[in-house]
């Protein structure tokens, strides 16, 4: 089990870091990159083109303004392509939402919310959990606290106010 997390700069670590840290403590295999699709177009395509052969299965792109990364890296791929709009703009990540969730037909990217790490983390785990068993039970393990922990809230409320 294998994920290629890219950003496009290293002022987006802090938004990458809980992506990696989730999908590690799922045993998945993660290795980071920082490679711009404007500055390090060669080292991006070099680096794709090791990831379509190297048994990586999803990949997680995070980038901030025109954010173009997803997208270049989804043209290069056939492997699933996980957008990551992060803010830091004036525009507090809408552009970036919008530049990679507005793909031409036949290069989708799969996009969660500015500043989504953590979610691009769960839904790689989730197509992963296509193939892996070990992943799927981990999540639904994972689903069934959220509920329990949800509903223990639930009871304390209730009996904070009746």
């Amino acid at each position: 089990m294998r994920v290629a997390v890219i950003m496009g700069s290293t002022s987006d670590m802090s938004k990458v870091e809980p992506a990696v840290s989730i999908l590690k403590d799922y045993g998945v295999d993660v290795y980071v990159r920082c490679l711009s699709a404007h500055r390090a177009h060669a080292g991006l395509a070099a680096f794709i083109e090791e990831a379509n052969s190297n048994g990586t299965e999803v990949i997680i792109a995070a980038a901030g303004m025109a954010a173009a990364l997803p997208g270049v890296v989804a043209s290069m791929t056939v492997l699933p392509v996980i957008g990551v709009p992060l803010s830091g703009s004036v525009l507090d990540g809408t552009d970036a939402l919008y530049s990679i969730v507005q793909m031409p037909p036949g290069i989708p990217v799969a996009t969660v919310a500015i500043n989504g790490g953590k979610n691009a983390a769960y839904l790689a785990l989730e197509i992963m959990a296509i193939k892996h068993e070990e992943l799927k039970n981990k999540l639904l393990d994972y689903r069934k606290q959220m509920e329990n922990d949800a509903m223990k809230a639930n009871e304390e409320i209730i009996a904070k106010f009746s």
